[in-house]
């Protein structure tokens, strides 16, 4: 059925619900202000599924606490440890907003950032959208860097490069259906939004507000820069099934995109 036709069976006098889902694991140092800046939210008709990853630290213990006095907030808990994809495909599964989005365990959204993105999705009749987001430090400090969306995103653009910030993107669920990130170790979120795109039929649109904020670790910044090549081919070759040859290809486009284009986005606040 096409988006449009869809899109007629919507009442737009009802408040949709959406879906927030984050993947919890050892992140005791920072769950409690990743859920409060969910509660703080403005828009307030949510649900908010959080799967433990068989965490070993207090975590767990701490998503609980919230469960038990706020019945929007859903546990869901692995036996073992068994990756973000599973944890996020889990609550996928059992999700029943209209839209959904997603959240890491130590990154944070500003108040209004669902009330402003669901506003803008509706108004526009957008299927999936992300924002700018800010970078802070593993101590919740300002990096001062703005990681600006960009205002349309094709589906030949991001197969080019994943340009949607996780953490700021939202898609709608009652229309494009849900999506299941794929099994692999990394870029399972690439893969994800490459699909909503595709299932959605036009441009993912960027909302140009500073909505999210992303935590920067000692260990990302320290992040081998060789390891792109693996994953991103993986992600051609093994994902979407693509030749040797395309993959490559696909590949240094990646790092065109990754060392050209991108950087123009990174603005100094």
């Amino acid at each position: 059925m096409p988006l449009e036709e869809k899109k007629k069976h919507i009442n737009p006098a009802d408040e949709p619900l959406i879906t927030i889902i984050t993947p919890l694991y050892n992140a005791a140092s920072y769950i409690s202000e990743t859920i409060q800046s969910v509660r703080e939210q403005s828009y307030k008709h949510w649900e908010h599924i959080i799967v433990d990853d068989s965490s070993t630290d207090t975590s767990l213990r701490i998503a609980e606490s919230y469960a038990s006095s706020d019945s929007r907030i859903r546990i869901l808990k692995n036996t073992e440890n068994r990756g973000a994809a599973v944890c996020r495909n889990n609550a996928t599964e059992g999700a029943k907003g209209d839209y959904i989005a997603f959240l890491d365990a130590d990154d944070l959204w500003h108040p209004k950032k669902l009330e402003k993105q669901v506003a803008f999705m509706r108004d526009n009749n957008v299927a999936v959208s992300y924002t700018n987001y800010t970078q802070i430090d593993f101590e919740g400090n300002s990096l001062n860097r703005r990681i600006k969306a960009l205002p349309n995103l094709s589906y030949t653009k991001q197969l080019r490069n994943n340009y949607i910030g996780n953490l700021t993107g939202m898609y709608h669920a009652s229309v494009i259906g849900k999506i299941m990130a794929p099994a692999l170790r990394k870029r399972q979120d690439w893969g994800v939004w490459l699909e909503a795109i595709k299932r959605s039929g036009k441009p993912a649109v960027g909302l140009q507000e500073d909505l999210a904020m992303y935590r920067v670790h000692r260990k990302a910044m320290s992040a081998n820069k060789s390891s792109l090549v693996k994953y991103n081919f993986n992600f051609y070759r093994k994902h979407l099934g693509y030749s040797w040859f395309r993959s490559t290809l696909l590949l240094g486009q990646f790092f065109w995109e990754y060392f050209v284009n991108r950087p123009k986005l990174i603005e100094r606040l």
